[in-house]
């Protein structure tokens, strides 16, 4: 049986050691947040966030009262605002509900969301695209994304948590970086099997969740490019870290020879400038490529013991024959 700070850490773990950037590289982020409160002021270090010292990812945060409760049951979902939690109240009812999962950030984790967008800068310049350029162009995104949920009613589900008296995970880039690793292992392990754009539709279309997204009619699409064309270079640049990054960026990959990218979902305008730049974009799902992050993470949960109830877009997929009760 595990307690709410050791799923919570669980997390935490599983999203540095599939970070697309490599452990040290996450190591090295927390030793610089490190040497940032060191030389911080009086002041700076009494507003300073002491989560960052141990867990690289904003998004990804813990509201409980009493973190060493015992959980045997879970209601996990993408996104869990009010009706969710008023959901997990009426299922107590038959079963105490011990922890509400939400793959999606709320309260400071939201609020937070553009801290862990740095992380793309990295993952572009390990893609061939100078490191001060996917710098500065992600440093301009971030502030407007900043700028944008600034005004959100960011502690609204966590407000009704604690009325109702419920415990609260939020999994964002944590689980995110579990869908980038396996796509990319995936993608390396076809090597050069892959030569056509639908040979990575293929791909991409043998994962369950994706199959299951299909018959919901929200299965993987081809945004930019045809099928027959050729693939190139395949990346993963609309996974993970946070949201959507520089639409500007496209140039640049184009540049640096990629030929594919994959994501969970694009904008308009994003997709355009993509075209503009010859690169091909399939977009695997938003609730699904969701799901496969968050599945991994249950399915480790499960192994020690705990239920989880589906909920909230959430495609249950279990990779592994759980023990009979």
């Amino acid at each position: 049986m595990l307690t709410i700070r050791q799923i919570y850490d669980l997390a935490i773990k599983l999203g540095i050691q599939h970070d697309l950037r490599g452990v040290p590289a996450v190591k090295k982020h927390l030793q610089r947040v490190r040497n940032q409160l060191e030389t911080s002021s009086k002041e700076e270090k009494s507003e300073f966030d002491t989560e960052r010292l141990t867990n690289p990812y904003s998004d990804t945060r813990m509201f409980s009262a009493n973190p060493h409760k015992p959980v045997r049951r879970i209601l996990a979902g993408i996104d869990i605002g009010t009706e969710e939690l008023l959901l997990a109240r009426e299922l107590s009812k038959q079963k105490p509900i011990d922890l509400v999962l939400s793959h999606h950030p709320f309260g400071p984790a939201l609020a937070g969301l553009h801290e862990v967008m740095e992380l793309q800068a990295e993952i572009f310049a390990s893609y061939g695209v100078p490191i001060t350029v996917a710098d500065r162009l992600m440093t301009l995104r971030l502030e407007e994304v900043s700028r944008t949920i600034a005004s959100a009613n960011h502690n609204r589900p966590l407000d009704a948590a604690r009325l109702l008296g419920m415990d609260v995970i939020c999994t964002h880039t944590a689980t995110d970086n579990i869908v980038a690793y396996y796509l990319r292992g995936l993608i390396r392990k076809q090597g050069k099997k892959i030569e056509r754009v639908s040979d990575v539709m293929k791909l991409i279309k043998s994962i369950p969740e994706y199959q299951e997204a299909i018959k919901l009619k929200a299965g993987p699409m081809l945004f930019a490019g045809r099928p027959d064309g050729y693939a190139g270079k395949v990346v993963l640049s609309e996974v993970t870290g946070g949201t959507s990054g520089n639409k500007d960026m496209y140039e640049k990959l184009s540049q640096a020879g990629i030929g594919t990218i994959i994501g969970m979902h694009m904008h308009e305008e994003y997709k355009k400038e993509a075209e503009k730049q010859h690169i091909n974009v399939l977009i695997a799902g938003h609730m699904s490529s969701d799901s496969l992050g968050m599945n991994f993470f249950l399915d480790e949960i499960e192994k020690r013991g705990v239920e989880v109830i589906p909920c909230s877009g959430l495609i249950r997929v279990k990779r592994f024959k759980s023990k009979k009760r």
